[in-house]
């Protein structure tokens, strides 16, 4: 009926078949005037809304990019409107014109010129929308969907709800496992309403008792935090993104398996002689447009679920970050920095892999399950042979897959504690260094590598057994499906069309069971990291609630008999405390080492567990923790912290806090950026900048934890004066003042003395003094000095002493970070930070070298050196690369004789057509057949066990090349490079070289053995293709190139934008408690979404050139499908079908292959740069060599004499001398002090006598040998230093005194006793064996301070340094290590670098620097007679010559 309309509408026959039975077929005029026009006008129509969309949204179009190619579109539409018009003119004119006959036009000679007309119309504005062109600022700005914030907030809405749901699941677990355990043992807790928090424990305790070990750990396992909610929230969050991709998926897979049919169509037509030639020749343009279509769904399908992997990263990121800025204390304990950078890169990397191909789970199946339809169509029953092969293959690979992932959650293990190790000596490396102690740690790291190398040899061959069994797969099924088929009955023959049919279908078959399993088994590795990020996200926050904000109390901070700990169900730290300070006081809170003073200062913060009472203040905060923390930016940014910059103020803190004359010596004043940890700043002016920052910020009350220890007596008197003290710019303020310093508490309005972690007493200083208590007995010892001390209190600094300042580049310490802040940052990221921060201001030209600290990271550009490739190659040994390639070749042959093989099979059907088929030639066919396959699979087990040992070896090598010279590397070094560059080396770069480069390495053999595998078959087929193939591959070359390149650098920039993420994020963690302190929280929340937008503008990019590439490439695959088909078609008459087939199903695979070849090139491009980073720092200069020939006696230095002879020294070629010339001589154990302003160049001293910065000039002698003649290791072993800031190592506390094992325990416990220290390790539960946490944070600082003189008591040497050792430690401490050192030292040449002069008031000669030159060299005695430098100096710090007599 609906043909009659159609006839009636078009006036002539709509179809008629004989049209087509002819050599030259035609179609009827009605059917290309009606159907043909209106598919593609509807399509246009259907996709107008669309674009009309877009035109809306763009509410001004860009008319200045009217470009050639819009100008040419204009020009062919309009042209085409004309037509139209045209059309519609000829048709009324031959209608009504004045010879118009009886006979009317039919209708669709108006429809179609008017539909035309509109199309054309319309369509000129959606081309013109379109050619707004993106330019480059047009392209790189993310889109408001894709950016950090937005997916974010949409993730953040959805987790919360699913993470509510996810706890109060847990807690009615929690509360069924309370019950059944009370139903057994009758004795149930009293406190069942406690739920939730202190719960999990008594569970667990009762467990113990009825259950043996396995299943408590299994039990802890399962209640440790909610579960299983991730998942839904990802999935919530993207669930449109996923819909839309299914969609492509579901198209592109119905798609793939018209081919199969078409090529069974194809052959029918080669065998059938007397078919026409266009039928061919339309079978070939049509495989070209089903591979056309299949392509562009693909890739819109893959570009979907890129970006989905992408968001889900990011909100992943975003997500890890925001927790760890809310983390409570007890979560903070569990993961080490390390780990949760790791949460950050790792596992949200993870899931972005895997959301990739999500898809695939039903996808697979899906392929499956219609490959199987088809092919019982072809082949009946038999099918079910091959069928139960594959479903054999799966519990094998599913066994596989598990003992894999158990040596990757071990890998990971190793890994972990690799990176913890690596990560200690590279902030302490001065330490190591010092000490000489790199072999032992460098043995450490090599012990744990091995551990990981045998699992990743272990890894490994699974990985080839696994190999074997994919590789035998299809040939293994093929063989079962045509041996049973031909076995079954004589009657079935195997034909070219059912053989290629099927083997087309066996390799659509392929892709499914060879993902299948890989996808699971990533899912399960998924499922390790969705373990960690729900235990890491779904643990508890710090309570907001310990510290209330009640404006109706009168007093600034209220304690209310507060009892406080820092874990959940530990014993409380403080005590009972209560305190109540009103608004405007400055109150001082002293009291021993370990009594609990910075604890209190965590409290206020809120960062403890308060167990009973509460904490009341009023007003902002603002902390000035112990160990200053300093931010890697400007040292401006990091004074303002996020507040508006006003001059005027900026000044005025600068003044008081001494900083004025500091930003002189710095190249770009304020502007100057500072390192990472602050690393080319001194510790006083660290400590100061953190001053600065909190009287900057306006806050209400300032709590300072310390904040004067840190600086030279008189900085801290000028600090006190004119920032803290009553006359100070905070006068106003309340403060809370932590200190040691005695001679400032006379000005405070309160004292606050804590004992063991309780109050014991409070009052004003006169109140305190009278009462005779604790605190008197405490001044009692210091009393004299004391007395001094307020005499001079008054006079006001000498103006000339404030413009001595610091000297920039002064010793760069890695300062150890605060002990409450716990960890140590892992990943300092790679500081690519830009360079911009360094604005230069106008009075400054030129950035001269050497004022910008940290250097950017140089990131290689162009194409990768061959050497490295060779470099690799040579790591995994000529021998074994040879064997490799040549195993690979071979199975390559063996899989094409196989396929030549079935051809010639084929070909039987036509020689014994009507004949039986004899069973003794159809069992040669099948055995040959099987035979082949089965070579295959053991070649490549071979190959890939080869590879195995190969990439092991490469690996061991590499790495152990990295570590031996990153050790030997000089100091100044890691002065300017920043931890996390190097960390990086060893995690993502070494990470790259065990695992991506030898997968990819075999993935880029196999694909290029098979690519020209293929086209040898195609060019045997039908010889014609060989003139085609040399255009296709210089097409394919020049995309090949073109994109690579792109990829390549696109990569590059995404590791190194994602450098400045993590190190941002362990800047972050690491200064947690003052972000926190200063309620900023936000403003890092902005900062992280930011950084992490730079990075995704380079991955968004990159998924784009990938499509870009694909399309391109797929198009050319196609092609070869299409020219292979087009051939056969043209040369029927002289072809087998059986060769034809052949031909073209490797055809139809090559397109997948091709388009493998060049993904694998670019990653092993990709991946080998890792080669390139590796050897670039194995390849740094190195320091002086450790042992040398000319080796000192066992005995030197047995006097213990030093000349220094008109001694040189120099940080950089290019900067000035810091020691212009020092000449002294120092007799056998002398008692030396060393005294100077900041800067003067003490510090650099030390550092010269232990070689840590070489001489530009003259000599230093020990005992007459010259030290630059000798190894470093003889030189160090045999000096001691006690360094400013105690460093120790995660490991036992024996380790942190004596790493390589050498004296006896009794030795130990001597040295520990004269250190004070022996009752606190003997009450350890492990004693000696007491392990240490990441940088000594379970020890307080003054514990640390107390283990390094043991450390210096065991080495027994004749020549010690003391390095302003006792700054941090109070008074008490402070006159034992005197004492031990004036004792055990006796016998010594003891140089000791003071910042207090009480100090050295009893040393045999005192050595006064200034810049860098000796100014002054005698008793002191006789100094302050002298009335130079020294005395000013004594005369700030209250020293008179009184004094000095009484002492």
């Amino acid at each position: 009926m609906c043909a009659a309309a159609l006839e009636e509408y078009c006036g002539s026959v709509f179809w008629n078949a004989s049209y087509l039975e002819r050599e030259d077929p035609d179609l009827p005029v009605c059917l290309e005037q009606t159907v043909l026009v209106w598919i593609p006008l509807g399509f246009l129509w259907l996709s107008a809304p669309w674009n009309l969309m877009s035109l809306c949204k763009r509410s001004q179009v860009n008319t200045k990019r009217r470009t050639k190619l819009y100008l040419c579109k204009q020009l062919v539409v309009f042209l085409l409107f004309l037509t139209a018009i045209g059309g519609l003119i000829v048709t009324l004119v031959e209608d009504f014109g004045r010879n118009s006959s009886a006979e009317k036009n039919s209708a669709v000679h108006y429809t179609n010129p008017v539909l035309f007309a509109v199309t054309w119309v319309k369509f000129s504005m959606v081309v013109k929308g379109y050619k707004t062109p993106l330019v480059q600022e047009d392209m790189w700005e993310l889109n408001e969907v894709d950016s950090t914030s937005y997916i974010t907030q949409r993730f953040n809405h959805h987790m919360k709800f699913e993470l509510g749901k996810a706890r109060i699941r847990f807690q009615k677990e929690l509360k069924d496992k309370l019950i059944k355990t009370q139903g057994k043992s009758m004795e149930a807790p009293s406190h069942s309403n406690g739920l939730g928090k202190g719960v999990s424990q008594d569970v667990l305790m009762m467990k113990d008792d009825e259950n043996n070990n396995k299943k408590k750990k299994k039990q802890k396992e399962d209640i440790n935090y909610p579960n299983s909610w991730l998942v839904t929230t990802i999935y919530k969050t993207f669930k449109w993104l996923l819909i839309e991709s299914a969609f492509f998926k579901l198209l592109q897979d119905l798609l793939a398996f018209a081919s199969p049919q078409l090529l069974k169509l194809m052959i029918s037509f080669t065998q059938d002689k007397t078919s026409y030639a266009w039928e061919g020749y339309f079978y070939a343009v049509l495989l070209l447009v089903v591979a056309l279509l299949q392509s562009l769904f693909l890739q819109q399908y893959f570009q979907r679920c890129f970006v989905l992997g992408m968001k889900v990263r990011t909100a992943l990121m975003a997500a890890v970050y925001k927790k760890a800025l809310v983390m409570s204390n007890d979560n903070r304990k569990e993961s080490t920095v390390g780990e949760t950078v790791n949460l950050m890169s790792a596992d949200a990397q993870r899931f972005n892999d895997v959301t990739n191909f999500i898809h695939l789970l039903w996808s697979c199946p899906l392929q499956i399950i219609v490959s199987i339809v088809f092919l019982w169509l072809e082949l009946g029953p038999s099918t079910l042979a091959g069928l139960l092969v594959m479903v054999l293959m799966v519990p094998i690979n599913g066994f596989l897959a598990t003992k894999a992932r158990n040596f990757q959650v071990k890998n990971m293990k190793f890994k972990d504690k690799r990176m913890k190790i690596m990560n200690e000596m590279l902030n302490g490396i001065k330490i190591l260094k010092l000490f000489a102690w790199e072999p032992s740690f460098m043995a450490q790291v090599e012990d744990i590598r091995g551990e990981e190398l045998k699992v990743m040899r272990k890894f490994a061959y699974l990985t080839s057994v696994s190999t074997f069994i994919f590789t035998c797969a299809p040939a293994l099924v093929s063989l079962a499906t045509f041996a049973v088929f031909v076995g079954v009955s004589s009657d079935n023959i195997l034909t070219a069309e059912k053989a290629f049919t099927s083997i087309s279908l066996f390799n659509i078959l392929r892709f499914p069971l060879a993902m299948l399993p890989m996808l699971i088994a990533s899912i399960v590795q998924t499922t390790v990291s969705k373990k960690r990020l729900e235990k890491f996200l779904g643990g508890d926050d710090l309570d907001s609630d310990i510290v209330r904000h009640d404006p109706s109390f009168n007093s600034a901070i209220n304690i209310s008999d507060g009892s406080f700990a820092w874990e959940k169900d530990s014993e409380p730290l403080l005590k009972n405390v209560s305190l109540d300070i009103k608004p405007g006081r400055l109150v001082a809170v002293v009291g021993a080492v370990g009594s609990g003073k910075s604890s209190l200062m965590s409290a206020l913060l809120g960062e403890m567990h308060s167990t009973k009472g509460f904490i009341n203040i009023r007003g902002s905060l603002a902390f000035v923790p112990q160990q200053a923390w300093i931010q890697n930016a400007t040292l401006r940014d990091n004074i303002l912290f996020g507040s508006p910059y006003e001059e005027q103020r900026f000044e005025d803190i600068l003044e008081a806090c001494a900083l004025g004359p500091d930003l002189k010596l710095l190249s770009a004043g304020d502007l100057t950026e500072i390192g990472e940890k602050g690393i080319n700043l001194s510790g006083g002016q660290k400590q100061r900048v953190s001053l600065a920052r909190a009287a900057y910020s306006q806050a209400d009350i300032l709590l300072l934890d310390d904040p004067l220890s840190a600086v030279d007596s008189h900085v801290g008197k000028h600090l006190f004066d004119n920032v803290i003290g009553p006359k100070g710019i905070l006068k106003n303020k309340t403060r809370v003042l932590v200190t040691h310093g005695i001679s400032f508490l006379p000005y405070v309005d309160e004292v606050v003395v804590l004992v063991n972690g309780q109050v014991s007493e409070v009052g004003s200083y006169q109140s305190l003094r009278a009462s005779k208590g604790a605190f008197s007995d405490f001044l009692d010892t210091y009393a004299k000095e004391q007395s001094n001390q307020t005499h001079s209190k008054e006079e006001t600094i000498p103006e000339r002493d404030d413009a001595q300042a610091d000297s920039p580049p002064e010793d760069a310490v890695s300062f150890t970070l605060k002990r409450e802040n716990s960890i140590r940052r892992s990943q300092r990221g790679t500081g690519s930070r830009k360079n911009s921060t360094l604005k230069p201001t106008e009075d400054i030209g030129e950035t001269k070298k050497g004022q910008k600290l940290i250097e950017k990271e140089t990131m290689e550009t162009g194409k990768v050196k061959f050497s490295v490739y060779l470099q690799y190659l040579r790591a995994m040994g000529w021998w074994y690369t040879f064997w490799i390639i040549f195993i690979y070749f071979i199975q390559n042959v063996a899989f094409i004789g196989q396929n030549l093989w079935l051809s010639d099979w084929t070909n039987d059907a036509a020689a014994y057509y009507n004949i039986t088929y004899p069973s003794q030639k159809r069992d040669t066919r099948v055995g040959v057949f099987g035979a082949l396959g089965l070579a295959q699979g053991i070649l490549v087990f071979l190959g890939t066990l080869l590879l195995a040992n190969a990439s092991v070896n490469a690996s061991r090598i590499l790495h152990s090349r990295l570590l031996n010279n990153i050790l030997r590397v000089p100091m100044l070094f890691f002065d300017t490079t920043p931890i996390g560059r190097v960390v990086n080396r060893f995690a993502k770069d070494i990470f790259t070289v065990d695992e991506a480069i030898p997968q990819s390495f075999r993935s880029w053999i196999l694909c290029l053995l098979g690519v020209l595998g293929t086209l040898f078959v195609i060019c045997l087929a039908t010889p014609f293709f060989t003139i085609i193939i040399v255009p296709l591959a210089v097409i394919y070359f020049f995309v090949q190139r073109f994109y690579v390149a792109t990829s390549r650098q696109l990569r590059r920039l995404d590791s190194v934008s994602r450098s400045p993420i993590y190190s941002h994020f362990g800047e972050t963690v690491s200064g947690l408690s003052v972000i926190r302190a200063y309620n900023h929280q936000e403003r890092f929340l902005k900062h992280n979404e930011v950084t992490i937008d730079e990075n995704l503008k380079s991955v968004y990019p990159w998924i784009v050139s990938n499509r870009w590439l694909a399309i391109r490439l797929e198009f050319l695959g196609n092609l070869v499908v299409f020219f292979a088909a087009l051939f056969a078609v043209i040369s029927r008459d002289s072809l087998e079908s059986g060769l034809v087939g052949l031909s073209i199903s490797y055809a139809l695979n090559v397109t997948q292959t091709l388009n493998w070849l060049v993904r694998m090139t670019s990653e092993l491009e990709t991946n080998i740069v890792a080669v390139e980073r590796v050897s670039e720092y194995s390849e740094l200069e190195n320091e002086a060599p450790w042992v040398t020939q000319d080796r000192p006696s066992e005995k030197w230095p047995e006097a213990g004499r030093l000349q220094f002879v008109d001694y040189k020294v120099r940080y950089r070629p290019e900067l000035d001398l810091v020691l212009k010339g020092i000449s002294c001589d120092i007799g056998s154990t002398e008692k030396i002090g060393i005294v100077g302003r900041t800067g003067a160049g003490k510090s650099s001293l030390t550092n010269c006598l232990f070689r840590i910065i070489e001489a530009a000039d003259g000599h230093i002698l020990i005992d007459d040998v010259d030290i630059s003649k000798i190894g470093l290791h003889d030189l160090r072993n045999r000096l001691t230093i006690i360094p400013q800031d105690p460093v120790l190592f995660s490991g036992t506390l024996r380790m942190n005194l004596d790493p390589f094992d050498k004296f006896s325990d009794e030795e130990l416990w001597r040295v520990l006793e004269l250190s004070h220290l022996k009752d606190y390790v003997a009450g350890l539960k492990e004693e000696l064996q007491h392990e240490v946490a990441e940088g000594g944070e379970n020890l307080s600082v003054g514990q640390r301070q107390l283990l390094c003189l043991a450390r210096a008591l065991l080495r027994k040497s004749r020549i010690l340094i003391l390095d302003e050792a006792t700054a941090a430690v109070d008074l008490e401490t402070d006159d034992l290590i005197q004492t031990t050192i004036r004792k055990e030292f006796s016998h010594c040449t003891v140089l000791t670098i003071a910042h207090r002069l009480h100090s050295i008031m009893d040393s045999s000669r005192v050595m006064v620097l200034d810049a860098g030159q000796i100014v002054e060299f005698d008793s002191p005695s006789n100094l302050m007679e002298k009335r130079g430098h020294f005395y000013s100096m004594a005369k700030d710090a209250g020293i008179t010559a009184e004094s000095l007599t009484s002492l």
